[in-house]
């Protein structure tokens, strides 16, 4: 529903709610459809836990390293910021793909679609753009995904700590 907003008016689907985005998408790409992209979704998601939880963990070491309190401010507040930068470095590429896939349409007069699968749109993209290209818009993507990580990294110390004053 929410990239139908950003189509040109004329290919826009005109959802009215979500059961209706459901049946319109069944009814045009079969049931195929809700799927469409999930495969590169999964991996954006492990690229941005990958690098949101093993530099945070790196960094809670390297701050305590330095002689902050452990379990204090600076460490889980610093961890976090390095844990949601590296987090958005790891999926951007991945996220890039993602995208490309899921918004890719059929030339108006050949009928091909721009990209065979995510390995095509990476090779593609690798030599229009190299491998920079990936990380277009970084300042962006980071500013929309690292406060979430942040937020997730704060709240499992939050949670951990808790557990551990009970005891579990």
């Amino acid at each position: 529903m929410q990239s139908d907003a950003l189509l040109p008016e004329a290919e826009r689907r005109g959802y009215r709610h979500v059961f209706h985005a459901l049946r319109v998408i069944v009814a045009e790409e079969s049931s195929a459809g809700l799927f469409k992209g999930a495969a590169a979704t999964a991996t954006r998601a492990m690229a941005l836990n990958f690098g949101m939880l093993s530099f945070s963990s790196k960094a809670k070491e390297h701050i305590a390293s330095l002689g902050y309190a452990p379990g204090g401010g600076a460490q889980i507040f610093g961890a976090a910021a390095v844990g949601g930068f590296f987090g958005a470095f790891f999926s951007l590429p991945f996220d890039f793909v993602k995208t490309q896939i899921q918004k890719m349409k059929a030339d108006p007069v050949t009928q091909q679609m721009p990209y065979k699968g995510p390995v095509d749109c990476v090779v593609k993209t690798m030599a229009a753009g190299g491998p920079l290209r990936f990380y277009a818009g970084f300042p962006t993507y980071f500013m929309r995904t690292a406060p979430l990580s942040m937020i997730t990294l704060v709240a499992q110390d939050f949670v951990r700590n808790m557990w551990a004053k009970v005891g579990l």
